[in-house]
């Protein structure tokens, strides 16, 4: 039984779910509909098989035992020939069933035939039919039995007078029919009810829940907007229903929320707009006191008279420190600009020759780590502006030679493809703290986080720089970083104009 069950269960989870709302909410209407049209078609089978039943069962009443009767007194027995006919079948209905028995002997049995003969037909009986006879209650109910020669019969057992007992039936037949064919009525009937019901619901479901698919597709709308980028202007909201509704209610607050949402992003933008602004204005002011600050040091640096050590000292340092302060400030101002979206020169650019000048200058800046370059046979050529990406060499660069050891080896690669030039600068330092990585283009990312001690640094831009002039360029970088390895990888579209690189790298190892 537990395995039956079991096959069951595992028979239900195979079969396809529905997995949209509306195909659940279709599948559910006709399964509730499959459920009650079974109650109602097993209901009425049950009713009239049991009001035909009953209604046999009077008429065996009212027959009595008179056919039985008639074969108690020598009219038929089972082993005569067949063709025989004998007993008193007036008054009987076609097919009525007598038989007599003596213990558990059949002594005669006969049917009444068709055709308004008055004798009936021998009937032969096997020892199932006598077991089934011989078991029939004394109790004058209708009971159901099956005999070979003649099928389905309800019959009643009364006692004769001679001690033995007296068998009256009437055949099944039309109650089986008739049961029959009320169960193929209500089959045919059934199925396009639920064929009908099913295309009906499904018509139904849909113009129920039009209102939550253009919520949907309202929603679709929104989540393909960039709304990272800036200020953006919202799609019409989603047209609400009545609000008593679960899907009005839905579409209400859906709508809501895209109010919330604009508003906030609304905020979010003036602030970011006051924000760049601020830092633009700032670092546009500061260039000049910082560049006045730088000269004024440089210039008492000149002096020709005799200066105390510690003055001369001081004024070095206020000299590096403001060169410092005006790359940073350059660093922001940059960053304002790409910020508020300032188009950059849009020129053919040898990013080969690029890649040549920034790696010896970083061999001049760090003689202590080796340089390795490896450069495809023909020069790569992208679209943008030289200046920009020639910073983001250089900050790459730094950015490995100010947090590896001495002795790091640093590994520029260049190559192209039909679609892309990939650059990446790979060192075999200690690798990039795991949680740093998430942050690592964010400004400002620094402080204690250094990849050596020691490290001199800046003011965490570099990096922050190296991402907004590659996105101002369509492009993409990526870091790849372990105990050992870490890789930048700078992805840039090559245009219709840029030349390409060969697969077979030239390598110069320092």
């Amino acid at each position: 039984m537990r395995g039956r069950w079991a096959w069951l269960r595992a028979g239900v989870r195979g079969l396809p779910r529905p997995r949209t709302m509306r195909a659940r909410l279709t599948a559910g209407l006709v399964v509730l509909l499959a459920v009650s049209c079974a109650a109602v078609g097993v209901a009425a089978v049950y009713e009239l098989n049991g009001f035909l039943t009953g209604r046999l069962d009077q008429q065996l009443h009212d027959v009595g035992a008179r056919f039985p009767a008639s074969l108690e007194h020598g009219a038929v027995k089972p082993s005569d020939h067949d063709g025989d006919e004998h007993g008193d079948t007036r008054n009987q209905s076609a097919g009525t069933l007598g038989a007599r028995l003596v213990g558990q002997d059949v002594t005669n049995a006969a049917v009444v035939p068709s055709g308004g003969r008055a004798t009936a037909a021998n009937v032969p009986v096997t020892a199932a039919d006598k077991k089934a006879l011989s078991g029939v209650p004394l109790d004058g109910g209708g009971h159901t039995i099956c005999l070979s020669a003649v099928g389905e019969y309800r019959v009643t057992a009364v006692p004769g007078r001679d001690g033995d007992v007296l068998v009256t039936g009437l055949p099944m037949e039309p109650v089986t029919a008739a049961v029959h064919r009320l169960e193929l009525v209500a089959s045919a009937v059934f199925g396009a009810a639920l064929a009908v019901a099913g295309v009906a619901g499904a018509l139904w479901v849909r113009w129920s829940l039009r209102p939550l698919s253009r919520v949907a597709a309202t929603a679709t709308r929104v989540s393909e907007l960039p709304l990272a980028s800036g200020e953006v202007a919202l799609p019409p909201r989603a047209p609400e229903s009545d609000p008593r509704s679960e899907v009005g209610r839905v579409a209400g607050a859906f709508n809501r929320m895209l109010g919330h949402v604009e508003d906030a992003l609304t905020k979010r933008h003036a602030s970011e707009e006051r924000l760049r602004s601020f830092a633009a204005d700032a670092s546009h002011e500061l260039r000049t006191p910082v560049a006045s600050v730088r000269g004024h040091a440089e210039l008492a640096l000149l002096h020709p008279g005799p200066v105390p050590p510690e003055v001369t000292r001081a004024l070095e340092r206020i000299a590096a420190e403001s060169a410092r302060m005006g790359e940073m400030v350059d660093d922001l101002l940059l960053l304002a600009r790409l910020d508020a979206g300032r188009p950059l020169e849009r020129l053919p650019v040898d990013l080969t020759h690029l890649v040549l000048d920034a790696v010896t200058d970083a061999r001049a800046a760090g003689p202590d780590h080796r340089w390795t370059l490896e450069l495809a046979e023909e020069p790569v050529t992208v679209t943008g502006d030289a200046h920009r990406l020639q910073q983001v060499l250089a900050n790459l660069l730094a950015n490995a030679r100010l947090h590896t050891p001495v002795g790091t080896k640093v590994t520029v690669s260049l190559e192209s493809d039909d679609k892309t030039a990939v650059l990446t600068v790979h060192d075999d330092g200690p690798g990039v703290p795991e949680d740093v990585r998430p942050g690592v283009f964010e400004r400002f990312t620094r402080a204690d986080r250094r990849r050596t001690e020691g490290a001199g640094g800046g003011a965490g831009l570099g990096l922050s720089i190296v991402a907004a002039v590659v996105e101002a360029h369509a492009a993409s970088v990526r870091l790849e970083s372990r105990p050992g390895s870490t890789t930048f990888t700078v992805r840039f579209p090559v245009g219709a104009s840029g030349a390409r690189g060969t697969a077979g790298p030239a390598t110069d190892d320092r």
